[in-house]
């Protein structure tokens, strides 16, 4: 049976931990070759060779994407080992700090201005003449605080904010050129960025954030990267413009109604093996 990415090449941003982890391993699953990109300090080689290992096809780029030569160096791997770009996949980002707005550090805010903002419009900018020769599609990570108000995470939610709002712009822009480009806004997913123990959350909102899940629980990495799978196949193929909620309801519900759910109700059913989901960076880089 024809596998769903067979014979497409895709680029993934922040792809060697978390949710980028899962993209990359589904997507190698599902036929793609994939360019894992990561920070230095990220596990990319671990990744790469993890899916080599399992019959997929993967290299790996070390670099800082908030910069313009890193990127296209980062392009230039991709289209000199495979040809081409199908898929662009905008899922760095960091999640520095936790605090209210009056403070909230300067410096966390300026990290957050240069990975969440600046990668996602020069990596789209970028690549888009290379996804004019494939019409070819991008997937961007927007989140569930750019469509409801979180305290404490306001400034994070405003980068997300605006990559809804600059993909959208994005489609319209690129359709003509036949490029899709959507966005996938997940809710609390099972990663670093959602324990207490790893990020700058507290019990009291760790707490708070399940419960106001419908499902009364955090999603899984690989429930996300499903998303990401269909977005860029062509069963998608009439679908730009899009914001797709993966967030257990959240951004629907009125209160703690997690609370009402039996545990083990709405367990996952996953088949990746993931390594690094909780190793991605929730300090300023």
């Amino acid at each position: 049976m024809m596998r769903r990415l067979e014979g497409k090449t895709a680029i993934v941003t922040g792809g060697a931990t978390g949710i980028g982890e899962a993209i990359c391993k589904k997507f190698a699953l599902e036929g793609a070759r994939v360019l894992v990109v990561g920070m230095e300090e990220d596990p990319v080689d671990e990744v790469v060779r993890e899916i080599n290992n399992s019959s997929g096809e993967a290299l790996g780029y070390k670099g800082d994407i908030s910069e313009e030569n890193k990127i296209k160096a980062a392009i230039e791997v991709a289209t000199d080992a495979w040809g081409k770009l199908d898929i662009l996949v905008n899922n760095a980002g960091v999640f520095p700090e936790v605090n209210s707005i009056e403070e909230f550090s300067v410096a966390a805010f300026d990290n957050l201005i240069k990975n969440n903002i600046r990668t996602t419009f020069l990596f789209t900018k970028l690549a888009i003449p290379e996804l004019k020769k494939t019409r070819g599609c991008i997937i961007s990570a927007g989140s569930e605080s750019a469509i409801l108000g979180i305290a404490e995470v306001a400034p994070y939610g405003g980068t997300k904010g605006f990559v809804h709002s600059f993909m959208k712009g994005v489609a319209a822009e690129q359709a003509q050129n036949g490029i899709r480009v959507n966005v996938v806004a997940p809710g609390p997913i099972d990663t670093s960025w959602t324990h207490k123990e790893s990020s700058g959350m507290d019990a009291e909102m760790e707490k708070t954030m399940t419960n106001a899940t419908l499902m009364g629980r955090r999603g899984k990495t690989e429930e996300v990267a499903n998303v990401y799978l269909f977005l860029a196949s062509d069963e998608a193929s009439y679908v730009t413009g899009s914001v797709y909620q993966v967030d257990g309801g959240i951004t629907i519900a009125k209160g703690p109604l997690g609370k009402k759910v039996e545990d083990g109700l709405h367990k996952p059913k996953t088949d990746l093996d993931l390594k690094h989901e909780t190793e991605g960076t929730t300090k300023i880089k």
